[in-house]
């Protein structure tokens, strides 16, 4: 059910299952260092990742928890573009941990995206999952190139968490 300030109907629908229709969906997935869960669970949770990775993260909480606001800044000064969200839902079990986060007004997009890391019996993966459509017209015109942004920052995401597990 949409919650009254969210820009989608779909809320939650990063946590399992399918992804709704109508969306670019994003699935990316990297395997982390063994041993590496603890750090990587507390990294995504408390923000740490996204700051390693140079993303600005104005924050109501110092951890990700349901109803908390975020506001990531991706860019440099004036060229910055913000992108409200709140978070629609946390996991923080012995092996899975993350949340996913869903569009406000103002954002750029409309849709929801999750950061989640998971330990099995394959070792220790972190996985962003993501489904969203243009609300600005920028991002129209910007088109595929959008969406190998959304790819590349997945990517650059994973990269950062390995190199923050690597560290301990």
């Amino acid at each position: 059910m949409q919650r009254p300030e969210l820009t989608y109907a779909e809320v939650g629908a990063t946590r399992g299952g399918d992804l709704p229709a109508g969306y670019h969906h994003l699935r990316h997935r990297v395997r982390l260092p063994d041993g590496g869960f603890p750090l990587a669970a507390d990294a995504v949770l408390g923000w740490r990742l996204h700051r390693a990775a140079g993303v600005v993260m104005r924050t109501d909480a110092p951890r990700a928890a349901p109803g908390v606001r975020v506001t990531p800044g991706l860019g440099v000064g004036p060229a910055r573009v913000w992108g409200p969200t709140e978070v629609v839902w946390t996991v923080d079990e012995p092996d899975r941990a993350g949340f996913g986060y869903g569009t406000l007004p103002g954002h750029p997009e409309v849709g929801e995206e999750a950061f989640v890391v998971t330990r099995g019996p394959d070792g220790t993966w972190f996985e962003v999952t993501a489904f969203s459509r243009p609300a600005r017209w920028y991002v129209r015109a910007a088109g595929p190139v959008t969406r190998g942004f959304q790819l590349g920052y997945a990517w650059w995401l994973g990269r950062t968490l390995r190199r923050l597990c690597a560290r301990r």
